[in-house]
């Protein structure tokens, strides 16, 4: 084991994952059906959805690449961060309302009200595999500062694996046994351990350079480190005013209204109002938690120099490593490790319930308040649990931080279902059909987009076709799909009759 982590340290940890195992536990350990289980009965209090939302949407990935953005750039993701309070905003009031005036228990019920099954289980399918891939992601960053940690003593092929087992079996143990009350209340003391721990780190790089944090603002000031602001109107960077308040309100307006990890924490709120509230107040939370981590990326790079790393994630890592004092060691492992649990166990709990409500009851007929279903709801979350955590075991690292992984992986789908959402919305003439080759032609046309910088690099006779397209910015990803997507399902409308004038019925 690290010389730097002390038996103390040791204790901190296994006292945190005990307790918020058993904390889980004890929650939801009465579970009177599967309304109960997968969205606590609509009885969670507005703050606390909040915490949950922005818990559920923090990962290792905040902790470990954000700090590693700022440390190979500047401030400028924060202008992405501002689009999230923006497509919140938009979300509170378009797609919000209507969710709540059914009883609904998943976002994509939404769209089998407005235009059938089939597009309902299209949608829940996309989220699953989306929601999957991601979640794997996040759980593996998890295991790098574990592996700095363990050093020596264990070689790093098995303490990476081992971290992703441990954590994977515990979240696992709560979400099944608990439910969404488990999930929510389990995250607000999870963002209490990792905004913590992020304070701590932030305090102790301050002491750690000579002349405190003034020095440090000084030296970054005069490196640009804390630009914020950047006018550049090309689509081939990301962190610029137009990508990240245009593009990253899109994203938001996807991963909050479309994506079942974030509709079911608001689903469990008391009423559209509170629902509301949590929503856009996160987007301000979030905010403030990004510069948190930004500063401490800010922070490091005048403490190491601008010293060169093999990867970005390892930057503040590194530090927690060699710089933390016994005990806060500990608590910053803990915070990591939280992050990774709130998102994992949401992940598990969503996915178990798109499972259920879209795929397992509409082909039983099987009631919702059926006890059977509560049963099969806990099977789904387990076979979920343990399938996230064997992607995490397949995944491999490279030199992309891995947040721009994960939310890459998100905006390949996520641009398309949200496209599915607003063209149900807001064009009436569109029936399942259009819904399903809008949201088709949206998810290829988007593989086309995200790997057109491969293709260019593997076939280099293409690089002169693909041109731009090979160099657009992740941010404009979800615009672009939705657009797409939108564009097709309109077109597709015109080719059958307008079903609000009678000349075609059902759901084609």
């Amino acid at each position: 084991m690290n010389q730097n982590f002390s038996l103390l340290d040791a204790l901190v940890l296994v006292a945190y994952l005990g307790g918020t195992t058993a904390l889980g536990m004890y929650i939801g350990r009465n579970q009177a059906n599967a309304k109960d289980y997968f969205v606590a009965n609509r009885a969670i209090p507005w703050w606390a959805v909040l915490f949950s939302v922005v818990a559920s949407e923090t990962s290792a990935l905040t902790f470990i690449s954000i700090p590693g953005l700022a440390y190979l750039g500047n401030l400028g993701f924060l202008q992405v961060v501002a689009g999230y309070i923006i497509g919140r905003i938009v979300i509170a009031y378009t797609l919000l309302p209507r969710y709540y005036e059914g009883e609904l228990v998943t976002a994509y019920a939404l769209l089998e009200q407005r235009f059938g099954l089939a597009t309902r289980r299209f949608t829940s399918i996309v989220f699953m595999v989306t929601r999957a891939m991601a979640d794997a992601v996040r759980v593996f960053a998890t295991a790098i500062p574990v592996a700095l940690i363990l050093g020596s003593a264990v070689p790093r092929e098995y303490a990476m694996p081992a971290a992703i087992i441990i954590l994977g079996l515990l979240t696992v143990v709560y979400t099944y046994r608990g439910g969404m009350k488990a999930v929510v209340w389990t995250e607000l003391v999870q963002a209490g351990v990792y905004l913590l721990g992020g304070t701590s780190a932030l305090i102790l790089l301050g002491r750690s350079v000579d002349g405190g944090w003034n020095a440090i603002l000084s030296a970054a000031s005069n490196a640009d480190k804390l630009m914020a602001i950047d006018w550049y109107t090309g689509l081939d960077r990301p962190h610029t005013v137009f990508a990240g308040l245009i593009g990253g309100a899109f994203l938001s307006m996807a991963s909050h209204g479309a994506d079942q990890l974030i509709v079911q924490r608001l689903l469990s709120s008391r009423s559209l109002r509170d629902a509301q509230r949590a929503l856009i107040g996160s987007g301000f939370v979030v905010f403030a938690q990004f510069t948190l981590f930004l500063m401490i990326g800010v922070g490091l790079w005048v403490f190491y120099g601008g010293r060169t790393f093999a990867t970005p994630d390892s930057i503040f890592p590194t530090f927690i490593v060699e710089r933390m004092p016994p005990g806060l060691l500990g608590l910053i492992l803990a915070a990591i490790v939280a992050a990774t649990m709130s998102t994992h166990s949401g992940a598990i709990n969503s996915l178990a319930a798109a499972t259920t409500h879209d795929i397992y009851l509409p082909l039983t007929k099987r009631s919702a308040n059926d006890p059977e279903t509560l049963r099969v709801g806990k099977l789904f979350a387990l076979i979920w649990g343990v399938g996230l955590t064997a992607g995490a075991l397949l995944f491999r690292e490279q030199g992309t931080p891995v947040v721009v992984v994960a939310l890459g992986i998100a905006s390949f789908t996520y641009g398309a279902l949200l496209g599915g959402f607003f063209l149900g919305i807001f064009w009436p003439r569109a029936v399942q059909r259009d819904a399903i080759t809008g949201m088709s032609v949206g998810i290829f046309a988007m593989a086309f987009v995200v790997f057109a910088r491969q293709l260019s690099a593997a076939y280099p006779g293409l690089a002169d076709t693909l041109g731009p397209l090979a160099r657009i910015a992740w941010p404009w990803y979800v615009l672009i799909g939705t657009t797409v997507t939108l564009i097709t399902g309109v077109v597709s409308s015109y080719t059958h009759g307008n079903p609000r004038t009678g000349t075609e019925r059902g759901a084609a």
